[in-house]
């Protein structure tokens, strides 16, 4: 009958028996620290990871959030050029209707390209500084100045930007070729409260600044935003929105800080 085999677990001397020693002759540890060799030549088990350890959620979490950030890269990355060309359309439109003239996004491109002549970045001094493909990217410094032909007739279309009461302000106005008379207007926010700072975005405010002035007597003034019934001396005014105080003073800024910027080449003879 084939004996069993006991390894000592202290010293690993191994012994030939039906049972362990009471005693290992080498390191004297006792029978309960023999253990039953039942294969030596089996390999060992391999043990799985215990699916309800901390380290099991830990991994198996990281691979999850690596998988799903993976996925949502590529994602973005095949849908960029589509977002791009959104992005470009929401401006071309918003430019567009500072002209007075509303497209949908499938329409704003040909219009765009219909309508506007030139377009270039100026700096304070008025001079220019930049192109047609700066001038719309916002990806250099400057001022953007876009031109269009309206029946024959010229119109110049510059930027605002400001802030309101939750968020940024901003948005278009065009003047005649005079470089003074407002020719239309067009104002977008990023979270102004619906109904009422919200209302900026809408061509009942903008109609507002048709034919107003930006010089008076050869002076820059901008155009001011007041309570409605309140009127701004020695300066043309529209009519700020009622409930929205702070987004109205907000344009207000946004009117006279950016226009400012365009002083001298509204006064060249560019």
């Amino acid at each position: 009958m084939a004996t069993k085999k006991f390894r000592c677990k202290v010293c690993g001397y191994v012994h030939e028996g039906d049972k362990a020693p009471e005693k290992c002759p080498v390191c004297q540890a006792p029978a309960s620290e023999f253990e039953e060799i039942k294969d030596e030549n089996a390999a060992p088990a391999k043990k799985g990871i215990d699916r309800n350890s901390n380290v099991y959620t830990i991994i198996y979490s990281a691979v999850m959030v690596i998988l799903v950030a993976v996925g949502l890269a590529a994602t973005s990355q095949a849908l960029r050029p589509q977002q791009k060309e959104n992005e470009d359309n929401d401006k071309r439109q918003q430019i567009l209707r500072s002209i007075n003239v509303t497209v949908t996004a499938n329409e704003a491109k040909a219009k765009y390209d219909e309508l506007i002549k030139d377009a270039f970045l100026i700096n304070e001094n008025g001079e220019k500084v930049g192109d047609a493909t700066e001038a719309f990217s916002g990806e250099k410094e400057g001022f953007p100045v876009f031109v269009a032909t309206i029946d024959g007739q010229t119109k110049y279309i510059l930027a605002l930007n400001g802030t309101g009461l939750w968020g940024p302000l901003w948005g278009y106005i065009s003047v005649n070729d005079d470089k003074n008379t407002v020719y239309g207007a067009d104002f977008s926010h990023q979270g102004e409260t619906p109904g009422l700072g919200s209302e900026i975005a809408t061509p009942a405010f903008s109609h507002r600044f048709q034919g107003k002035k930006i010089f008076i007597d050869g002076a820059f003034k901008s155009i001011a935003i007041v309570k409605p019934g309140k009127t701004a001396e020695g300066q043309d005014y529209v009519d700020g929105i009622s409930g929205g105080t702070i987004t109205s003073q907000g344009v207000n800024n946004m009117l006279h800080d950016s226009l400012k910027s365009y002083e001298k080449f509204l006064t060249s003879n560019q």
